[in-house]
């Protein structure tokens, strides 16, 4: 078979190809409530919740659909569970290759291997792996299909954005075409626009963090192969072809390695096809068909810019964060950010809520920011040792993790992408002590199932009053935002996942389908007062 490595900007799928707007024509530039800068899978989720929720918003990508390469992998179970509110899941469930294993090896001898999905019960996996054309392609099938229901998305491919001038009250945007430039405003702008964010740059803001001083090869190989659909990790694999191996299986029967290469390299030199696949060679062994699909260089980076709001520009994202790939806390992190800032903004939009519920934006995803920050540097400093002593450290380590389960918890191949609980955010509002930690104030709703189906499925798309053996009214209208009742009685899952030792229970959720606040009774004054808070009007009427 012949080797295929892609050029970087060549196309998978050409979703959105230029053609003229009706904005290119106006005498004075138009007005939109939304632009949203970046046709990547944060730009087109971040899109789609707010189309969803009937809100206009223009998408502007200098590109016409999905680069090829496979880029981002793995998708966790908390972004499948987005998607699945968003009408895009069940194509990428059918199409990913669904894991919840994983396995750890130091040189030829496996260590352990673990479980990331222990208990039953759960509408999907903990990971799927999908190549990032597909995730998109997805995701734009669901606008597509929005669109026809009358959500108000238009995304425009081939409008490179060339400046911005911020006001007071909106953002002016310098756009170009292939028929040449025209301005529009928008009342909120939204930056999705990558780790190398030409709007930051624009606007220079700053994006700090820390490079680490080493580079990791990916080759996406096509083969036929039996490996087990789990993640296999190597320290010190015994095939010698790097100080770190590994291995994932993806859709189409391609599989992803990736080769940690060292610091001193010469990235043109072992990009080259035969390099390459000494490598893999060495790994599979001789005689594999194969062929080379996707190759590239990184290096790990965790940086991230102070703020995450600028008056009215919003960043999100790796244009806001970024992370090393290990973890997979980039891409399924921003699709958090699009799930916490759709509803916020939709709210601000209609006037329900004031401006400053979009600082909550800013203070719970910063926070969320930090956790994949300081998780992904520390995965980094395990699997890349820097000093002979943290080195011996390491080793040591795994050494007694083959024997030993406490050691388990010392081993650090990546600590997979988790969704962030908002301790402490001010839309918190009352706990209640006697139930469950994992459904605090904060936390995203777990998933169990109802005789009609998931529990996620059955929240309304707003905010939803959730009660389990507990009385309260079918509804609450209040602070401009009405809020349905969705009344399930007690079963294990529910016991174990909301209850707790309570009797009942009565859980105020998000439009995020994070936890807003519970009780053990319904009382419609706290549960108003938690609503207030939750929008941020707390202490009006």
């Amino acid at each position: 078979m012949k080797d295929l490595v892609p050029e970087r900007y060549a196309l998978a799928f050409r979703l959105y190809p230029y053609a003229r707007s009706p904005d290119q024509d106006t005498p004075a530039p138009p007005r939109h409530p939304v632009v949203i800068v970046g046709g990547g899978p944060i730009g087109l989720a971040t899109a789609l919740d707010l189309g969803r929720r009937g809100v206009p918003v223009v998408v502007l990508d200098d590109h016409e659909g999905v680069g090829l390469g496979s880029r981002a992998l793995c998708f966790s179970k908390r972004t499948l569970e987005i998607c699945d509110r968003l009408g895009a899941a069940r194509p990428m469930l059918e199409k990913g290759v669904q894991w919840n294993l994983g396995k750890v090896f130091h040189d030829d001898r496996l260590l352990y291997e673990f479980n990331l999905l222990p208990e039953g019960g759960h509408g999907f996996p903990a990971f799927i792996n999908l190549q990032q054309p597909w995730f998109e392609r997805f995701l734009h099938d669901a606008i597509v299909a929005a669109q026809a229901a009358g959500a108000p998305i238009q995304i425009r491919g081939r409008n490179r954005v060339e400046a911005v001038t911020p006001a007071a009250d909106h953002v002016a945007l310098d756009v170009m075409t292939p028929e040449g430039p025209y301005r529009l405003e928008a009342d909120w702008l939204i930056a999705c626009d990558g780790a190398r964010s030409s709007l930051r740059n624009m606007l220079g803001l700053g994006f700090d963090g820390r490079v680490f001083e080493d580079n990791f090869l990916i080759a996406d190989v096509k083969m036929k192969a039996d490996f087990p659909t789990e993640r296999w990790f190597w320290f010190e694999p015994h095939f010698k072809s790097g100080d770190s191996a590994l291995l994932h299986k993806q859709p189409d029967d391609l599989w992803r390695i990736d080769f940690q290469l060292g610091w001193n390299i010469d990235r043109a030199k072992e990009l080259q096809p035969a390099n390459i696949r000494a490598r893999v060679d060495a790994m599979l062994g001789t005689g594999v068909d194969y062929a080379l699909d996707w190759c590239s260089i990184y290096t790990f980076q965790c940086r991230r810019m102070e703020r995450f709001r600028h008056g009215r520009v919003l960043f999100a994202g790796d244009a806001a964060h970024q992370v090393s790939p290990f973890g997979a806390r980039g891409a399924n992190s921003g699709i958090q950010d699009a799930d916490n800032l759709g509803w916020k903004l939709a709210l601000v939009l209609a006037g329900r809520a004031p401006e400053t519920l979009l600082d909550s934006y800013e203070a719970e995803r910063v926070q969320a920011a930090d956790e994949n920050i300081l998780n992904s540097t520390r995965a980094t400093d395990f699997i890349t040792p820097k000093t002979a002593v943290s080195k011996l450290f390491r080793n040591a380590v795994l050494e007694l993790a083959e024997t030993l389960p406490f050691a388990r918890s010392l081993v650090n191949s990546g600590r997979l992408s988790l969704p962030c609980t908002y301790d402490g955010s001010a839309l918190n509002g009352p706990d209640c002590a006697q139930m469950p930690a994992r459904s605090r104030p904060g936390s995203p709703c777990p998933d169990a199932p109802t005789p009609e189906g998931w529990l996620l499925n059955r929240l309304a798309p707003g905010f939803t009053l959730l009660t389990v053996d507990a009385t309260a009214p079918d509804s609450l209208a209040a602070h401009g935002v009405q809020v349905p009742r969705l009344a399930l009685a007690t079963t294990p899952e529910l016991r174990d996942r909301y209850l707790g030792s309570a009797p009942g229970a009565v859980y105020l959720i998000r439009p995020d389908q994070h936890v807003a606040a519970r009780w053990a009774t319904y009382d419609a004054a706290a549960v108003t007062a938690a609503l207030a808070r939750a929008i941020g009007k707390e202490g009006s009427c």
